[in-house]
C-alpha cells in the first residue's frame, strides 16, 4: 500500500523541525542565560526563562576588557582576509580552470591535497617563521597564513570552469588577453560563488582562534574576539551569565552578515550546479 502524500510531508516537515530546534535551541538558551542574574543563573533545578531580566552581563563583558578594541581588530582582520582571499582564489581558480599547462592536473590535485593537514599540525613551524620575520603580534602575522585558502581556489576553479569556453575564443578573437578575459568578461558572471566565498571566508577569519591566540601572545593590541573571550572565560569562570553575554556579543555580527547574505549561498549553488 502506498504512503500517504500528505503523511509523507507531515514526517518531514516534523523532522525539520526537530532538526532546526537541535541547531537553534544552544543559541536560544546562550541568550537567556546571557540576561539572568548571578543568582538566577546558579538556581537549581535550572530555570529557562530568566527572573528577573536583566542587561548587566553586556556592561559587564565591555569592562572587563578592550572590548571595543577587540571588535575592531575582528573586524580589520577578517575584512583585509577575505578580500586577499578572493583575490588569491580568483587568479589561482581562474588559472587551473582556464589555462592549459603542463602539469595542471597534478598541481591542482596537489593543491587540493593541503585541504587534508590542519593547522595544528604546521602551527610551531608557522610561528617559528614568523617569529625570524619579526611579524609576532602583528597585523601582518595575523593575516600572512591566511591569504591563500586552497578550498577557495577548488570553489572558483569550479566556477570559472563551468562557463562556456566561447567566451573566452570570442574575447581571444577581438585581441584580449588573459588579464582582460579574467577581470572583464569572467570574472563579473561569477559574481554569486565570489559572493559565496567571500562569506565562508569572511566567517572564517572571525571565528578562527587558535592562529590568532599563538601569534598574539605577547600583548593585547591585536587580539581578536574570539581570543578575548577565552580570556573572558578564564576570569569570569563561575559567571556564566556574562561568559555567555560575552558569546552573543561576539557572533551577532556573523549571524547578522549570514542572514543579509545568504540569498548569494542559494544562487552560488544553482550557478555551479549548471554545468
Amino acid at each position: 500500500m502506498a504512503t500517504d502524500p500528505r503523511l509523507r510531508r507531515v514526517v518531514r516537515y516534523i523532522v525539520l523541525v526537530l532538526c532546526a530546534a537541535a541547531l537553534i535551541g544552544p543559541f536560544v538558551w546562550m541568550l537567556l542565560a546571557s540576561l539572568k542574574t548571578d543568582a538566577d543563573i546558579r538556581q537549581l533545578p535550572p530555570s529557562i526563562i530568566p527572573d528577573p531580566i536583566t542587561g548587566e552581563n553586556y556592561r559587564r563583558v565591555v569592562d572587563a576588557f578592550p572590548f571595543w578594541r577587540f571588535a575592531r581588530n575582528s573586524v580589520f582582520v577578517s575584512v583585509v582576509s577575505t578580500l586577499l582571499q578572493l583575490f588569491t582564489a580568483a587568479t589561482a581558480g581562474y588559472a587551473f580552470a582556464r589555462i592549459d599547462f603542463r602539469g595542471r592536473g597534478v598541481l591542482f590535485g596537489l593543491y587540493l591535497a593541503t585541504m587534508m593537514i590542519p593547522l595544528q599540525v604546521i602551527v610551531v613551524p608557522l610561528f617559528i617563521e614568523m617569529r625570524h620575520l619579526q611579524l609576532v603580534d602583528s597585523f601582518a602575522g595575523l593575516l600572512l597564513p591566511t591569504l591563500v585558502s586552497s578550498f577557495g581556489v577548488f570553489l572558483l576553479r569550479q566556477a570559472f570552469a563551468a562557463l562556456p569556453h566561447e567566451l573566452d575564443e570570442a574575447a581571444f578573437i577581438d585581441g584580449a588577453g588573459h588579464f582582460r578575459v579574467f577581470a572583464r568578461v569572467l570574472l563579473p558572471l561569477i559574481g554569486p560563488s565570489l559572493a559565496t566565498y567571500g562569506i565562508f571566508a569572511f566567517m572564517a577569519t572571525w571565528n578562527s582562534f587558535l592562529w590568532p591566540l599563538v601569534i598574539t601572545q605577547a600583548s593585547d593590541r591585536h587580539v581578536t574576539l574570539p581570543v578575548g573571550l577565552a580570556r573572558l572565560s578564564g576570569r569570569f569562570t563561575t559567571d556564566w551569565n556574562v561568559v555567555m553575554a560575552g558569546s552573543i556579543l561576539t557572533i551577532v555580527p556573523i549571524v547578522a552578515v549570514y542572514l543579509l547574505t545568504q540569498r548569494w549561498i542559494i544562487r552560488s549553488v544553482a550557478f555551479t550546479g549548471l554545468k
